[in-house]
């Protein structure tokens, strides 16, 4: 895990980053803050919204994790504050089986999951027998799955939506073999595979591009968006609040669109 500490003095941001006139930062009522998240795209996104908030008079200190597992256990254990790098059904499925007593505030991001191969260049060349990776961690494998069956490649038991395991496919035209790997190495595995899901996060580590490389991809409405999430009890804490607005800027909306090129896009 790195740590680092982006601490902005308001006089240091843009005039269009700057929210005059805001009572509470003229006041300097915001405490500092410690927020989670993944480093690579994750972290360059937050670090927008941290240079935001401080043109609003809240300083951010962005603390970098290297893998899923260990953001929400230090949101729980209070090493952070708050963080930013899950959806929404991830953060149910956690709380779940974690008992985690945490809230989502709101929408950042979409990374959006996508269908990716060095083999083929569309649904209709799949071919039967074809070896397919999978996300591992619980989430992220329902939610390919589903991606999958909506674009009639499988069909999965009734009920089961984005709770589905690889024990789930009911229909399976093409006898697909699933394998379920560890996010970080979806990527690599495409030398030796039909076709991968890979989430949008860990393609663009991967130098593959969301927008151009996938041949099925998921779109803005997905339910999958990225979200700010903090513990239940400190959710009215008004640096959140101002947190939340930051991500949803029009200066992180800028960013995301001029750097991802539609390999990560704006969830608000």
């Amino acid at each position: 895990m790195k740590r680092r500490t982006l601490i902005l003095s308001a006089l240091a941001i843009p005039a269009a980053l700057t929210a005059c006139g805001d009572k509470e930062a003229s006041t300097g009522k915001y405490s500092p803050i410690k927020l989670g998240t993944l480093s690579g795209p994750h972290a360059e996104i937050a670090e927008i919204a941290a240079k935001v908030a401080a043109g609003k008079g809240l300083s951010v200190k962005i603390v970098e994790f290297s893998d899923y597992g260990h953001v929400n256990e230090a949101l729980n254990a209070k090493d952070i504050d708050c963080n930013a790098f899950q959806h929404k059904p991830y953060l149910e499925k956690a709380i779940s089986s974690k008992g985690y007593r945490f809230t989502a505030l709101g929408k950042t991001v979409l990374f959006p999951l996508g269908v990716y191969s060095l083999k083929i260049h569309s649904k209709e060349e799949i071919a039967d027998g074809m070896l397919v990776t999978l996300p591992a961690d619980p989430a992220n494998l329902g939610r390919a799955l589903v991606l999958l069956e909506n674009n009639g490649i499988i069909t999965l038991k009734p009920g089961k939506g984005i709770h589905a395991t690889s024990h789930d496919v009911d229909k399976n035209p093409h006898n697909l073999k699933f394998k379920e790997v560890d996010s970080a190495y979806l990527g690599r595995s495409l030398p030796d595979v039909g076709f991968a899901v890979i989430n949008g996060s860990w393609a663009v580590k991967s130098n593959l591009s969301p927008a151009k490389d996938a041949f099925i991809l998921e779109d803005g409405r997905s339910e999958f968006a990225n979200i700010l999430a903090v513990r239940s009890e400190q959710k009215d804490r008004p640096e959140f609040r101002l947190l939340l607005e930051s991500y949803q800027s029009q200066a992180v909306k800028d960013f995301v669109r001029d750097k991802y090129k539609g390999s990560i896009v704006a969830a608000f």
